[in-house]
C-alpha cells in the first residue's frame, strides 16, 4: 500500500449555502421535520455563541482558495481528528454551533464572491480530506454524533459526488450510510488513483494547496496552507470532561476479586468488525481479545490466539470503546480481567456488536477503479 491514493480519501462536494434563516423553511421541506429546523434556530438565536478552547484548537479544518466558479472552497481534514478526545471535551450541541458557525461564514463569502465577481455565487465545494482514517474514527458515540449534526445540517442538495478510498473506507461508510438518504448515497462515486486530476479538472492549481496536487503555498511557503486549514491533533487529557459522553450498554456483570469474566463473540466471515463498549465502577479493569483454536468451550485463555494483548483500562474514568478488523471467522473471547484486584470487585457494563464486513463486490469494483456505492 504504497501509493498515497491507497491510504487517503478525498471526497468532493459542491452544495448550495443557505442563509441560517432560511434552515427553518428547508428542513420541513426534506423531511417534515420542524422540530429538527427549531432545534438549529434556538442554538444560534441564544446569547452565548462563544466555543470551548478545545473547539478552537482540535476541530480541523478551514476555508482556502476558490472553486472554477468563483465558489469558496472548504476542507475537512479527518485523518488528524480526534473524535473521542472532543467528545470527552465538549458537548454535542458545541459542535453542532461550530458546524453552524462555519456555514454562516461559508455563506457571508459566497455572498462577497457575488459582489466581486459580479455573478450569484450559492454554493461551496467540500473537500474531505480522509488520509489517516483509522478505527478511532469510527468510534460510535462519534458516528452518532455526526449522524445528529448531519440530519440537522445536511439538506437534500448537499449532495456528495466523488470520493477516492482507503481499505478502511468501505467499513466506515457502513456505519454511516443509515444517515443518508437514498437518493443522496445513489450520488456518490468511489474514485481510484486519478483523485488530483479530478481536484484540478473543478480547482484552478493555483487555488490549490501543494499537499492536494496544486500550487497554492502559505506566504511561508507551507504546502498545507495551515494558516487556513486547520489541522487537529490528539486532545490532552486535560480537557476532558468527566462523564460528558454518555453510552447505553446491553449488559452488566460482577467480577469478584481476583476473578476473570470471558465473552464469546461468534464470528462468521473474515473481515468483519468486532467492537466493544465497556465502563467500570470504581476502578480500572483488565481486557484482551483471543480467538479459540480448539472447537468447545473448554480451552483456557492462555492457551487462545492472542489478539489484543490484555492491559489495564481506566474505564471508570473515560468510558472504552474499540474495534478490530477479524482477519479470519471464529470465535474471538473478551476477556475482563480482574485477577490483579485482591480487595475490590468490579462492576462492567457493557455491549459488543459484530459489523460484516465490506461488501465484497464493492472492494473488488474499488481495485479496479471507479464505482458508484449503493
Amino acid at each position: 500500500m504504497s501509493e498515497r491514493w491507497s491510504e487517503s480519501c478525498y471526497l468532493y462536494i459542491n452544495y448550495q449555502v443557505v442563509d441560517i434563516n432560511q434552515l427553518f423553511f428547508l428542513f420541513p421541506a426534506r423531511s417534515f421535520n420542524v422540530q429538527k429546523a427549531e432545534t438549529v434556530c434556538s442554538l444560534m438565536s441564544g446569547p452565548d455563541l462563544t466555543f470551548p478552547q478545545v473547539i478552537e484548537k482540535y476541530v480541523s479544518g478551514g476555508m482556502c482558495g476558490y472553486d472554477r466558479e468563483g465558489s469558496p472552497i472548504w476542507y475537512d481534514v479527518i485523518g488528524p481528528l480526534d473524535p473521542k478526545g472532543l467528545l470527552l471535551s465538549a458537548t454535542k450541541q458545541d459542535f453542532l454551533k461550530t458546524k453552524i458557525r462555519h456555514t454562516e461564514m461559508l455563506r457571508q463569502e459566497c455572498q462577497r464572491q457575488t459582489e466581486k465577481l459580479g455573478k450569484n455565487i450559492e454554493a461551496i465545494t467540500l473537500i474531505y480530506d480522509c488520509e489517516g482514517l483509522g478505527l478511532k474514527h469510527i468510534w460510535k458515540p462519534a458516528i452518532e454524533a455526526y449522524g445528529e449534526v448531519s440530519l440537522l445540517l445536511t439538506p437534500e442538495l448537499h449532495v456528495p459526488e466523488w470520493i477516492c478510498a482507503p481499505r478502511m473506507f468501505p467499513m466506515a461508510y457502513n456505519l454511516i450510510k443509515h444517515f443518508l438518504c437514498e437518493e443522496t448515497r445513489r450520488k456518490i462515486i468511489v474514485l481510484g488513483s486519478n483523485w488530483q486530476q479530478v481536484l484540478r479538472t473543478h480547482i484552478d492549481p493555483e487555488q490549490l494547496p501543494v499537499v492536494y496536487g496544486g500550487t497554492l503555498t502559505d506566504p511561508d511557503g507551507d504546502p498545507r496552507c495551515r494558516t487556513m486549514i486547520k489541522y487537529g491533533g490528539t486532545v490532552p487529557r486535560s480537557y476532558y470532561v468527566q462523564d460528558s459522553v454518555k453510552v447505553q450498554y446491553d449488559n452488566s456483570v460482577t467480577i469478584s476479586r481476583g476473578s476473570v469474566f470471558q465473552l464469546d463473540s461468534d464470528v462468521t466471515a473474515a473481515g468483519s468488525l468486532l467492537r466493544w463498549q465497556f465502563a467500570s465502577d470504581g476502578a480500572d479493569i483488565g481486557f484482551g481479545v483471543y480467538r479459540r483454536t480448539k472447537e468447545g468451550g473448554g480451552q483456557e485463555v492462555a492457551d487462545m490466539l492472542q489478539v489484543l494483548p490484555s492491559q489495564r483500562y481506566n474505564a471508570h474514568l473515560v468510558p472504552e470503546d474499540s474495534c478490530l478488523t477479524c482477519p479470519e471467522p471464529g470465535v474471538y473471547v473478551l476477556c475482563f480481567d480482574n485477577s490483579y484486584s485482591i480487595l475490590q470487585s468490579k462492576r462492567v457494563s457493557y455491549k459488543v456488536e459484530v459489523l460484516p464486513p465490506a461488501d465484497g463486490q464493492t472492494q473488488s469494483q474499488r481495485s479496479r477503479g471507479d464505482v458508484r456505492l449503493q
